[in-house]
């Protein structure tokens, strides 16, 4: 993934509200909804994401600024401590595994040749009275690979084919299947790392989802903001409402204060079983920009004839 900070196109010294800023134009701007006889859209779409979950957060970002982490949110190998850096290529992780490469570090002398220097005299190692070498294939070998991937939210919804990297420089295609969750793993069997008389091990894939726009993700519900104008909290009026599924109707009736809350039942996160969670509105009243003389004069008229304390209860 390229740098977060050129994907949203902020400075690294940028404010995070800056960084907010970017973001919101960009998820606009590459939403699939808004893009759909664009191919790449989803794509773009996700990485615009993918950035605002590294440097749209605060103790993320540190890390990515130290070099910490990488563009992907994964840990970057530091070295040994008191040593000095070394190269996190396979070659170097598998001299701790016993595999390919394990003759390479260590002063010339492999992480086999260690072992066999332990054994010595006791008959196990290639210095013992019966002069059998050790054999790797006793000692426990993790080949399994961890990464990490983050998905849209519609993507977590509908399913997706995306393509990952392992660490060994390896891409793969990979299904995500409809419903996943925050925090679930896919187990692809055999895609792991491998190692002579071993078999080959599993490539384990946690599921992260990126934060929306404006769906804000509540166990299996979903709730959005909804800006409605003064004239329809006062007069009702039907609004245009977003839902995973597409935009619906909402019927906002007379006399509807900020903070109103409106469900639609089912319309949320898949949930185990079929079912799903719900979809839940909050109002937020929103007046125009800018002073309106008008405006003022009616809320003045109004005022004197209409005088009331919505907050008489707070004391």
């Amino acid at each position: 993934m390229r740098d977060p900070y050129e994907v949203l196109g902020v400075q690294r010294g940028a404010s995070a509200a800056a960084i907010k800023s970017a973001y919101r134009k960009l998820a606009k701007k590459h939403h699939p909804d808004n893009n759909q006889k664009d191919p790449t859209a989803a794509e773009r779409f996700s990485e615009v994401n993918s950035a605002n979950e590294i440097i749209g957060d605060e103790d993320k970002r540190k890390q990515f600024d130290r070099g910490e982490i990488d563009a992907e949110g994964k840990p970057k190998f530091q070295g040994f401590p008191g040593g000095g850096r070394a190269s996190a290529q396979p070659g170097f992780e598998h001299a701790f595994r016993g595999g390919p490469g394990a003759q390479q570090g260590f002063g010339g002398g492999g992480f086999e040749d260690i072992l066999n220097s332990m054994f010595a005299g006791s008959g196990r190692g290639r210095g013992g009275p019966q002069g059998a070498g050790f054999d790797e294939r006793m000692m426990p070998v993790d080949l399994d690979v961890a990464v990490a991937m983050t998905v849209s939210l519609e993507e977590s919804v509908k399913g997706a084919e995306k393509r990952v990297r392992l660490p060994t420089g390896k891409e793969l295609n990979v299904k995500i299947p409809a419903g996943v969750s925050a925090g679930q793993q896919i187990r692809l069997k055999g895609q792991g790392e491998t190692a002579p008389g071993h078999r080959p091990g599993d490539l384990m894939i946690t599921v992260s989802i990126a934060p929306h726009a404006f769906f804000k993700i509540d166990g299996s519900d979903l709730r959005v903001e909804l800006p409605i104008t003064l004239y329809e909290a006062v007069l009702g009026a039907k609004v245009r409402a977003p839902t995973l599924s597409g935009a619906v109707e909402l019927s906002i009736p007379k006399n509807t204060s900020s903070g109103r809350i409106f469900r639609l039942k089912g319309k949320g996160m898949p949930k185990v079983g079929g079912t799903s969670g719900d979809l839940y509105f909050i109002t937020r009243i929103m007046l125009p920009d800018g002073n309106d003389a008008e405006l003022e004069a009616l809320m003045e008229k109004w005022r004197d004839g209409n005088t009331y304390n919505p907050r008489s209860d707070l004391g």
